[in-house]
């Protein structure tokens, strides 16, 4: 039984995605497109020579173009802040008197406990102040 080249290159298609699932690295789909450019080059009938470089043109073209884009795209998702690192750098309204000892404010539309950064600062109520840390359940002001 001859199996035709472009069959053999479907089947390392197939070898390289399976790598793609269980390790989740891109990559090996990277390859396995070009495993699959290479199969049509050899179904045109394409001999063993334009089949790899076909293979290796696209392989390494999908790594120079898709890489960059997907680093681009994931140095963009972790410049949101989330939960309380959202909440630093805010401003809030003082409810109550906020010395170091403790105090109130409204921040983010919620009533939070709230303490000065330095211990000679006082804040009265209806002053704005910005959000410098969250210590556990209470806001550092200044």
């Amino acid at each position: 039984m001859d199996i035709d080249a472009w069959v053999w290159w479907l089947i390392g298609a197939v070898g390289l995605g399976i790598p793609l699932v269980l390790t989740a690295m891109p990559e090996f789909g990277m390859f396995a497109v070009g495993a699959v450019a290479a199969s049509a080059v050899a179904a045109l009938g394409g001999g063993i020579v334009a089949q790899v470089l076909v293979f290796a043109l696209v392989s390494v073209a999908l790594i120079a173009v898709v890489r960059p884009i997907a680093a681009r795209h994931r140095a963009g998702q972790t410049g949101q802040a989330s939960g309380i690192d959202a909440l630093k750098g805010r401003q809030a309204a003082v409810l109550e008197r906020v010395s170091a000892d403790g105090g109130r404010i409204k921040l983010a539309g919620e009533v939070w406990s709230a303490r000065s950064y330095d211990a000679d600062q006082v804040f009265e109520p209806g002053t704005q102040v910005d959000v410098i840390d969250i210590d556990g359940a209470t806001a550092v002001v200044m």
